[in-house]
């Protein structure tokens, strides 16, 4: 019994991974839409900071193997193995972004196949999600190979993703009707994500194996569901708030609420591998 603190390199990954290729959506999108030539170059010198952060979450990643310098040998089996895939589809991810957003810079993009390009680089995104949730499809632990774990995953994609993305459009000066969307897509995200909460912790009790039940794995789950759900809502607070007041949110409101979110939803990822169980000698449910 306990949490998952002690995978914090996989949280970061994780978490991070999927607010990233949320937000990536967002300035895709916001890409794709019909801007002028100086707002295309605001909003790719903005992107410079998605890719920071997927380098952050690579190298949080690697901190959780028993030997870094190994890091490529997780490639071996690609296409075999949901590991290599994962590793694989977020590297493809992570370079497809990056020579994106490199020759947009020094303007060797042409806009044709600069579209092209972000749309693949998006469905390559949804890919790297996919291949996360595959990972832990494992059917000797059935706390984690069951709907829900799509569904967090999933869910962290758009809570974070729009706040992130937001965020650096707040940051490029960006404006528009579209983005009045975002707001409302966290928090219709998060409520669905309550509500997984809530059937998940009931399904607990019925998953057990002969020696543990699934119930027992972390006794504060309600304690760090509350926490999670508490900073998540002040996050969205910060960027509702000035909405509400018909004011445009300020650039250090957005930090503030993509930074709560954030935590909020490592809490989330800490549950979520505190959950882990093997099924031992039998198990039902």
């Amino acid at each position: 019994m306990g949490n998952g603190w002690h995978e914090w390199p996989l949280m970061v990954f994780t978490v991070l991974g999927q607010c990233v290729v949320g937000a990536f959506i967002v300035l895709a999108i916001a890409l794709l839409t019909h801007r002028s030539v100086e707002e295309h170059r605001r909003i790719h010198l903005s992107m410079f900071f998605l890719w920071v952060l997927m380098a952050v979450a690579f190298i949080a990643s690697v901190l959780h193997l028993g030997s870094p310098l190994r890091a490529f040998n997780s490639l071996n089996r690609l296409g075999a193995s949901p590991l290599s895939n994962e590793i694989g589809s977020g590297s493809l991810f992570f370079a497809l972004g990056g020579i994106y957003w490199l020759l947009a810079m020094i303007n060797k993009m042409p806009r044709a196949l600069g579209k092209i390009w972000l749309v693949i680089t998006m469905l390559a995104g949804v890919g790297f999600v996919y291949a996360m949730c595959r990972v832990y499809e494992i059917s000797t632990v059935p706390t984690w190979d069951n709907v829900y774990t799509a569904f967090h995953f999933g869910l962290t994609v758009l809570i974070g993703g729009p706040v992130l993305g937001y965020l650096l459009l707040r940051g490029a000066n960006i404006s528009g009707c579209g983005l009045r969307l975002l707001p409302a897509i966290s928090l219709i995200a998060l409520v669905v994500s309550m509500a997984v909460v809530v059937m998940q912790s009931a399904g607990l009790a019925d998953i057990h194996s002969s020696v543990q039940a699934a119930s027992t794995l972390i006794p504060q789950y309600g304690t760090l569901s509350a926490w999670r759900l508490v900073l998540i809502v002040l996050g969205l607070g910060c960027w509702y708030c000035p909405l509400i007041l018909r004011k445009r949110p300020a650039l250090a409101s957005m930090i503030l609420a993509f930074v709560l979110v954030f935590v909020g939803e490592l809490i989330g990822r800490v549950i979520f591998y505190g959950l882990h169980m093997t099924v031992g000698m039998a198990v039902s449910g």
